[in-house]
């Protein structure tokens, strides 16, 4: 959790190209498919010719090695540009995609949040890294580790919106209700332009019941924030991150294709409209 000494008021927010649009996809529970949406969701938008960038906040690593590239082996790591000052340019990685670039993670990422505690503008770290690159690309996708400590943090101050997938549990509701809680201090005390991408259902098993009440429940509590499409669970999509390729290049007439293609269309209209 973050503590509450971390959202004393700030100042002095770098601002970004306007024309670059920041999401940061988070949700402090694991295993609800954060890595799997931006990644399919950033591979979807690089398909649709727009520029796009990938930032690994997560220390598994999964992102970077669902991407192909094997953190272990990373010459050079977020956790080089949060804590020891590396320049964003010399950590940008190419992928399979000619337009889909990533800031790869790495174990150490894990002492980032102790490293940084004592050090000043420590929540605008990650902001002042993507500042010097953020006008190259149309689109910078941020995932985040399964926790609201100080990494997340630094996500939801460099990004304009939050995507939230949600997976259909019990606990759902009560999960995004703390996810928003957190977003509204963020807006108050760092960014105040923050705002919600809207939620998304993931791992989605419409043949029960419990899902079926889920979706209605979130639906309910979160008018207008929950996008139409839906990720269901698809083998061919869980598969993809062992070959480190996006479900596009794995297997693009599969169910979960075609899912995150539908979900990628639906943000890039409410961008288009001008609303998320």
């Amino acid at each position: 959790m973050l503590c509450s000494t971390a959202f004393e008021p700030q100042s002095g927010v770098y601002d970004f190209d306007p024309m670059t649009h920041i999401v940061a996809i988070a949700n402090q529970k694991g295993g609800v498919g954060k890595t799997t949406t931006t990644i399919n969701v950033a591979s979807s938008v690089a398909a649709a010719e727009k520029r796009a960038l990938v930032v690994d906040m997560d220390p598994q690593a999964n992102l970077t090695s669902g991407l192909g590239i094997d953190p272990s082996g990373a010459s050079g790591t977020i956790y080089q540009g949060l804590v020891e000052g590396a320049l964003a340019e010399s950590l940008v990685r190419d992928t399979e995609l000619a337009t889909l670039k990533v800031v790869p993670s790495e174990r150490n990422l894990t002492g980032a949040e102790i490293e940084l505690v004592d050090q000043p503008r420590r929540e605008f770290r990650l902001r002042e890294f993507l500042a010097p690159i953020a006008s190259a690309y149309d689109y910078i996708f941020i995932d985040c580790p399964p926790s609201l400590g100080l990494l997340t943090l630094n996500a939801l101050v460099a990004a304009d919106s939050v995507l939230i997938p949600l997976q259909c549990e019990f606990f759902a509701l009560a999960g995004v209700s703390e996810l928003l809680s957190t977003v509204s201090r963020v807006r108050a005390s760092f960014n105040p332009k923050l705002e919600i991408e809207g939620i998304v259902f993931t791992m989605v098993d419409e043949r029960t019941n419990l899902t079926t009440q889920v979706m209605e429940d979130v639906r309910q509590n979160f008018p207008g924030m929950v996008y139409r499409s839906i990720i269901p669970r698809n083998v061919r999509l869980a598969e993809a991150p062992s070959f480190g390729k996006p479900i596009l290049l794995y297997d693009v007439r599969s169910r979960g294709a075609e899912a995150y293609l539908s979900l990628t269309k639906e943000i890039l209209g409410n961008e288009a409209q001008g609303a998320r």
